[in-house]
């Protein structure tokens, strides 16, 4: 049973998720379709790279994403249909293919151009209906990728801010995004503080210069309503308030300064 997966920043209020839907079954009856999420903030291509990224392993191969953050809509960016590790990706070229481009291996990447994957009329500002989905839906019943349109190698990756380690050993990263809870996800890995741990002792994390403790195994670890830094369950440092917001709480947001030292 063909797999498909919707991420996008359409909300649920409005008739766009079900529009998709209903295109999905019309073309491919027997799918599954996944909600993956609908609250993207609105033309947030960055938190859905992200996103599309952290959720891609959890999908058996054969899985189609549908990720519609979509900003250029009806101007002359393209539609792109890749695979990369068996699963495939339905997204327009607007960099939110970057995650898994910069981290996994590219199998196919095609421009979607052929008109017969698509919907007769294809309205200029609703690409997720009548290109995307339909696609993915052609895809779900066996069409080969390459039927979609030329082969590609170009395309549009976003620059994402990466940790710098010190002469000291010491890291400084950013926060990419808050969560549903408020916890502040960053761009520092688990494996980026290896060699820290190494050289230092008494590593705490701080943020924009205010000091946060050191890295903890849970929120339990501290009361509620305080500060701490921990390994999100994406192997990323995150810094949380115990049974609170922390986005809001350390007025902390995208950009703001993580050091680990």
């Amino acid at each position: 049973m063909p797999l498909i997966t919707l991420l996008t920043d359409f909300g649920t209020r409005d008739q766009y998720v079900a529009s998709l839907k209903g295109v999905i079954l019309h073309i491919a009856p027997s799918a599954t379709v996944v909600d993956v999420t609908h609250k993207i903030p609105p033309r947030d291509v960055i938190r859905a790279a992200l996103m599309l990224r952290q959720i891609w392993p959890w999908y058996p191969p054969g899985t189609i994403h549908v990720a519609v953050v979509d900003p250029g809509v009806g101007s002359r960016r393209r539609i792109l249909a890749g695979r990369y590790d068996g699963r495939f990706v339905v997204a327009p070229d607007n960099g939110l293919v970057s995650m898994l481009h910069r981290e996994l291996r590219v199998e196919a990447m095609h421009v979607v151009e052929n008109p017969r994957y698509m919907l007769g009329k294809v309205s200029p500002t609703f690409h997720g209906r009548d290109i995307m989905a339909p696609v993915a839906a052609h895809l779900a019943s066996g069409v080969p990728i390459e039927k979609l349109g030329p082969p590609t190698d170009h395309l549009e990756i976003l620059k994402f801010a990466t940790p710098e380690r010190m002469p000291d050993y010491s890291i400084v990263g950013e926060v990419l995004y808050a969560d549903q809870f408020g916890n502040l996800v960053t761009n520092i890995a688990r494996n980026h503080l290896l060699q820290t741990y190494q050289h230092r002792s008494g590593v705490e994390v701080y943020l924009d210069g205010v000091r946060i403790g050191p890295i903890r195994t849970s929120y339990h670890e501290v009361d509620s309503g305080k500060p701490l830094a921990l390994i999100g369950s994406d192997n990323h440092l995150e810094i949380a308030v115990n049974c609170g917001h922390a986005g809001q709480t350390l007025s902390a947001n995208r950009g703001s300064k993580v050091e680990v030292r």
